[in-house]
């Protein structure tokens, strides 16, 4: 047996490291080193199951924006009908008689409303638009007038005292949206 130092140092890696030895036994084979059809399978499962698990986190992400933006529009439309009130209640503006101060309809706080007094060339706006409503994607909104009842949908028609959604679905906490 005529052993030569590059025999040796080949023995001494398998004994001490036989992963090493095996990856290059294997190159040594010439066959491609890659992932066996076992690996490639528990591969696939380990992103199958993360991918399942991020979809109903996305579409709960999706409806918690979607709340949120139903929550800001009704708070700027309900914030645009205070500062109606406010400047009717004041003298600013003028406004019809039977609506008790509040405006007649949405438009009324979109389009310029002349003031009164010392500044009657001047106009004002409450809202730059109607906002549209996340859940019904439309402009439509549900109005309440002074004269109604606080749970009503159906509007009298005098003056717009408040807003709701359209919307007949139910939010994550368990409420309608209507309800808002």
């Amino acid at each position: 047996m005529n052993w030569n130092r590059s025999q040796s140092n080949r023995l001494f890696a398998r004994r001490q490291f036989p992963a090493l030895s095996f990856s290059l036994s294997r190159s040594r084979r010439g066959g491609a080193a890659g992932m066996s059809l076992l690996e490639l399978v528990v591969a696939c499962a380990i992103l199958l199951i993360l991918a399942t698990a991020s979809i109903p986190i996305a579409r709960n992400t999706i409806r918690y924006r979607k709340e949120e933006e139903l929550r800001w529009q009704l708070r700027q439309i309900r914030d645009a009908i205070d500062r109606y009130k406010d400047a009717s209640d004041k003298g600013q503006i003028q406004v019809k008689a039977g609506t008790e101060g509040y405006p007649e309809s949405l438009d009324a706080l979109v389009k310029p409303t002349p003031l009164t007094g010392t500044a009657a060339d001047k106009r004002i706006r409450f809202l730059r638009e109607i906002p549209m409503d996340p859940m019904t994607k439309s402009k439509d909104w549900g109005l309440r007038s002074v004269q109604d009842d606080t749970d009503s949908t159906s509007w009298g028609g005098q003056d717009v005292f408040d807003v709701y959604s359209k919307s007949s679905g139910m939010a994550m906490d368990g409420t309608k949206y209507s309800d808002w």
